[in-house]
C-alpha cells in the first residue's frame, strides 16, 4: 500500500477540478486580453471566477488578485506595502512564520525596515500584550500565519486586527494553510491583505491570489500589460484560474465534513500510540478548533526523525519532518525550535498530514507500520 501523507506540502489536483481546467488548455485557449471572440470568452470565464471567488470569500471582486502562488502573494504584499510607503519603516512578524515571510523580510530588512519579531508559546500562539506593545505609529505592517504549517495552530486572527485597527498599521495574513480547512470570511476577519495558494486544497501549483482590502495601498511588483486591474502585468492562467475556482468552491462546501473526519483519524491515531505507549510530544495545539485538521506534528524520544521519515517510505508511507521548502536542511526547523520541544525529543520530530482524501484504512496502515517501526527497527 502506498499511503500519503504530507497534504500540508502539497495536495493532488482532484478529478473534478481537473475536468473544469481541461477545456482551457485545448479547445478554449484564447489570450483574455485579445479583442476577439476567443479572447473575449475567456475574459469572461476570469472575470466570472473572480466573482465567485469573492463571494466565497466574502469580499468584493475588485479585491482579488490572481498571482502565481502564495510565495509570490506574500512577496507581494510586503514588499508592495514597503516601496509605496514613505513614512514608516518597522514590520511586525511571528518567529514562526513561513520562510516566504522571513525572506521577504530580510530582504526589505537590507533595505532599511526593521523587523520586529513577536515570540509564540509552546503551542504555536502569539501574545496579544506582546503585540500590543510592537506596534507603534511607525509600524508599516504586521504579517501574521494564520495556520502554522508545521504545527497547525491557527491564531485569533479578528483579536490581531482589532490590535491593528487601533495602532492604524496594516494587517497581512499569510492563510495559505487555512483556505478549505477551516472557515475564511474576509468582512469577518477584518485584514488589510491576505494570501492564498491554490494547491494546498486540491488545486493546481502556480496560481494563487492576494487580497487587497478596497483602500490598501501597495506598488506593483511586476510591470507590463494592464492585467488584474492594472497591479500585476502578465497574460492570465486561465485553466489555472478555473481550476483553483473549482478547488475553493469544492473544498468550502464540504469544509464541515473534512474537519470532523480528519479530527477523527486524528484522535486515532493519538489514541492508538497511547495504547502503545510510545513516548510522543504533539507539538502545537490539542486537537479541535484551534489547530489545523489533519496536522499531526509529531516528536518521539530519542529517534532519529531522518531516520524514521526513511523507514517509513521504505514502506510506501509518505511523510515529511517540516516544511517541504526547507527540506534540505537536517536541522530542527525554525518552528520547532521557537516552541522549545525538548531536546530529547526535538530531533525526531515528523509531520504527518492526513487529506481529503485519505480513508481510515490508510490511516491504520500508517499506524501499525509507525509503531512496528519504533518499537523494533529504531
Amino acid at each position: 500500500m502506498k499511503v500519503y501523507l504530507d497534504n500540508a506540502s502539497t495536495t493532488n489536483v482532484s478529478k473534478d477540478v481537473l475536468e473544469a481546467m481541461l477545456p482551457y488548455f485545448k479547445e478554449e485557449f484564447g489570450n483574455p486580453s485579445s479583442l476577439h471572440e476567443k479572447g473575449i470568452k475567456n475574459r469572461k470565464i476570469v472575470n466570472k471566477s473572480r466573482i465567485k471567488i469573492a463571494e466565497l470569500l466574502n469580499c468584493k471582486k475588485s479585491e482579488i488578485y490572481f498571482t502565481s502562488c502564495g510565495t509570490e502573494s506574500i512577496n507581494w504584499a510586503l514588499k508592495g506595502l514597503a516601496f509605496n510607503n514613505k513614512t514608516k519603516y518597522e514590520i511586525v512578524i511571528t518567529n514562526v512564520e513561513h520562510h516566504a515571510t522571513t525572506h521577504t523580510c530580510s530582504f526589505l530588512e537590507g533595505m532599511g525596515f526593521t523587523i520586529n519579531y513577536l515570540h509564540v508559546d509552546s503551542n504555536g500562539f502569539i501574545d496579544i500584550n506582546e503585540l500590543r506593545n510592537l506596534v507603534n505609529e511607525n509600524t508599516l505592517v504586521v504579517s501574521i500565519i494564520m495556520a502554522n504549517n508545521e504545527i497547525g495552530t491557527i491564531q485569533n486572527i479578528k483579536e490581531i486586527s482589532e490590535v491593528c485597527d487601533q495602532a492604524r498599521t496594516y494587517l497581512h495574513v499569510d492563510a495559505v494553510q487555512v483556505v478549505c480547512h477551516t472557515k475564511l470570511d474576509l468582512q469577518e476577519l477584518n485584514v488589510d491583505l491576505l494570501s492564498i495558494s491554490g494547491h494546498k486544497f486540491h488545486g493546481p501549483k502556480g496560481i494563487g491570489l492576494l487580497y487587497i482590502k478596497e483602500g490598501t495601498h501597495i506598488e506593483s511588483l511586476i510591470h507590463g500589460g494592464q492585467q488584474e486591474l492594472k497591479k500585476r502585468a502578465g497574460t492570465e492562467n486561465v485553466p489555472y484560474i478555473v481550476g483553483f475556482t473549482k478547488a475553493l468552491e469544492l473544498g468550502i462546501a464540504n469544509l464541515g465534513q473534512y474537519t470532523k473526519r480528519l479530527n477523527d483519524y486524528s484522535n486515532l491515531f493519538l489514541k492508538r500510540l497511547d495504547n502503545e505507549n510510545i513516548k510522543y510530544i504533539l507539538n502545537g495545539p490539542n486537537i479541535g478548533e484551534e489547530r489545523l485538521p489533519g496536522n499531526l506534528n509529531l516528536s518521539f524520544k530519542d529517534k532519529d526523525g531522518l531516520l524514521l521519515t526513511y523507514l517509513l517510505d521504505k514502506r510506501g508511507i509518505y511523510v515529511s519532518t517540516g516544511s517541504a521548502c526547507d527540506s534540505e536542511s537536517i536541522e530542527p526547523s525554525h518552528v520547532i525550535s521557537a516552541i522549545e520541544v525538548p531536546r530529547d525529543y526535538i530531533n525526531a520530530t515528523v509531520r504527518f498530514s492526513i487529506g481529503n482524501e485519505t480513508t481510515s484504512e490508510e490511516v491504520n496502515y500508517v499506524i501499525d507500520n509507525l509503531i512496528d517501526i519504533l518499537k523494533n527497527e529504531m
